[in-house]
């Protein structure tokens, strides 16, 4: 069957947004009395969610700590969401043209909803679902995200592919039972990927487009 359904995972895939990632997390921590961390560090604490991240950056953090954390990075992250955030190059030219040539599109993400929607709406129109974090759907690599997508969309696995950065996509494809593409640009690098399994992979967005008529052809 045909691939016409494409799934996005976001930060890291389509968007870079690790610098606002980074300086939210810091605001929290800091406001806290914990020592920020540095740019390449979040790098790797990204994928699992916020409260993940979170633990990640402040491992003797109490659960109370981790709480207040994760409310204040929420709060500060909805005012500055945009400030450094923007599509990775070349990835507006692959969504738009995907979206042209009739592929139902959607993206999946940890991140909490309400950034989810309002990132998609704002760089990405032509995504007609966006799905995050929200007390509804378990987070991934549960496959709920993906399955919501697929419903809204009027899709199946086998019609549907996964673009994703990480060992968490790999994971949420692997639980939805789709393809995964694994882009090399992201927040992970092709080792770590390659020993979690991963065996597609694109270099730039051109080669996800490539990658996808192969699946098709």
């Amino acid at each position: 069957m045909k691939k016409n359904t494409i799934i996005f995972d976001l930060d890291g895939t389509l968007l870079y947004t690790l610098e606002d990632l980074k300086a939210a997390v810091n605001h929290a921590l800091i406001l806290k009395g914990y020592k920020p961390r540095s740019l390449e560090e979040m790098r790797h604490f990204f994928g699992n969610g916020i409260r993940y991240a979170l633990r990640e950056a402040e491992p003797e953090a109490s659960d109370e700590d981790i709480a207040g954390l994760v409310s204040i990075f929420k709060e500060y992250y909805r005012e500055h969401c945009l400030d450094k955030t923007c599509p990775y190059k070349g990835i507006p030219e692959l969504v738009s043209g995907l979206a042209a040539e009739g592929y139902k599109l959607a993206i999946v993400s940890n991140k909490v909803d309400m950034a989810v929607k309002e990132l998609a709406e704002h760089f990405f129109p032509e995504i007609q679902v966006a799905i995050g974090e929200s007390p509804e759907v378990r987070r991934k690599p549960a496959p709920d995200t993906v399955f919501t997508a697929m419903k809204e969309l009027g899709a199946s696995a086998e019609d549907s592919v996964y673009v994703g950065d990480s060992e968490v996509d790999l994971a949420t494809a692997r639980a939805a039972g789709l393809p995964c593409i694994s882009v090399l640009w992201g927040f992970r690098d092709r080792e770590l990927l390659e020993a979690e399994g991963a065996e597609c992979f694109a270099e730039t967005p051109d080669m996800v487009r490539e990658q996808i008529e192969k699946m098709n052809s």
